[in-house]
């Protein structure tokens, strides 16, 4: 089978996280600023699209090489082998970017890289005339960074955030592969209390969930490379049936999403019901000054409301503290609390034992972390 040069892209901050997802699933792989390299098979392609939680996109790379000018960008494009992934009528946009890069006008980039393609296609298919593309869609882009072109195609399609489970949404949503990297960065593990005092759509507690359970997070989900031709028909199928079987159907996970806004909280079950996972969380209307719990050892996660959000600081800050004097006495549970905030710690009343910055979207946010005492060994 034939091997291709990989690349797994992610938000800034996280790529670490799907470097680690990737030497799980047993690749060796190089991590880079937004990015992660590794090599696989089209079996590969179908398996890391399925299984991977913090990704955005799985890509094959085509061609890396230096572009000063557009007769460079125009050559070397036209000198890789399009042919043995495109087929004659495939429908292949390209998108662009330019970044300290003396080809700085993206849509001219996109058009010269466009035109080799065309023309290599064409004289390989012995094609006059325009192209038909009129089948399978094989999304493009060139990206130039300091006069380095890496053209890539996407095999993912719609980003892999897109789990397929998300019915309904709050004002300000936070990404699935966001919080699933967000569960990944705390202590928590399926034997552990799980707490969401705002869980608003649910989504933190539900890509909790499906981590407890195994269940691959692209499961019930379509990719835009199921269709091309280089994959063998069943594929994809063997690794959904792979990932089937690996689900824990005996596991009961301690999961309870709360929040002011009783509407919130009936949009987090039906998005729960869709993942599969509504029998492992309850969700329940609450105040965050409401929570008392009896339990040790558990773990507190959070994406609050923030002022650049909701423009309402005086309320904002008022639930700040009352997270603070409700959870600090919970001396055994550790709390993670993302916010855009960055005097945050100032009004929960207690310095974090660690910060994290990461990026939600454009908006820098930081994850707060306040860790709990160990439990002892027995």
């Amino acid at each position: 089978m034939t091997t291709y040069q990989l690349l797994a892209t992610a938000a800034s901050g996280i790529e670490g996280l799907v470097g680690r997802e990737l030497k799980d699933l047993g690749y060796d792989r190089e991590v880079e600023n937004g990015r992660v390299r590794f090599d696989g098979t089209t079996q590969d392609i179908a398996k890391t699209n399925l299984q991977l939680r913090t990704a955005d996109r799985v890509k094959i790379i085509m061609g890396e090489f230096t572009a000063k000018t557009f007769d460079d960008l125009y050559e070397k494009t036209k000198a890789l082998p399009w042919e043995t992934i495109l087929p004659m009528d495939a429908e292949f946009p390209v998108a662009g970017k330019s970044v300290k890069s003396k080809l700085h006008s993206v849509p001219n980039c996109q058009k010269m890289v466009k035109k080799a393609i065309v023309d290599r296609l064409s004289s390989v298919y012995h094609r006059r005339g325009r192209l038909p593309e009129t089948g399978h869609l094989y999304p493009i882009e060139v990206s130039l960074l300091k006069d380095t072109a890496l053209i890539t195609i996407d095999t993912s399609g719609s980003s892999l955030f897109k789990r397929g489970y998300r019915q309904e949404k709050g004002g300000a949503p936070l990404k699935e592969n966001m919080a699933a990297a967000i569960m990944k960065l705390t202590t928590w593990f399926p034997d552990k209390p799980l707490l969401d005092p705002t869980c608003g759509s649910g989504t933190l507690l539900i890509e909790a969930a499906l981590m407890g359970k195994n269940i691959a997070p692209g499961l019930f989900r379509k990719f835009v490379s199921e269709d091309w031709d280089i994959f063998q028909a069943d594929e994809y199928q063997n690794e959904r049936i792979v990932a089937k079987k690996a689900i824990n159907q005996e596991i009961q996970l301690d999961i309870m999403g709360c929040d002011i806004d009783h509407r919130m909280i009936e949009i987090a079950k039906r998005n729960a019901e869709a993942a599969g996972v509504d029998d492992q969380i309850t969700f329940k209307q609450m105040q965050v000054k409401d929570f008392t719990t009896d339990k040790d050892f558990g773990i507190i996660v959070s994406n609050p409301p923030y002022g650049q959000r909701l423009n309402d600081e005086e309320y904002i800050h008022n639930l700040y503290r009352q997270m603070g004097d409700v959870y600090r006495p919970l001396k055994t549970w550790s709390k993670y609390i993302l916010t855009s905030d960055l005097a945050f710690e100032e009004y929960y009343g207690e310095k974090a034992t660690k910060r994290r910055k990461l990026y939600n979207g454009s908006l820098r946010t930081d994850l707060f972390q306040f860790w709990g005492e160990r439990k002892r060994r027995q």
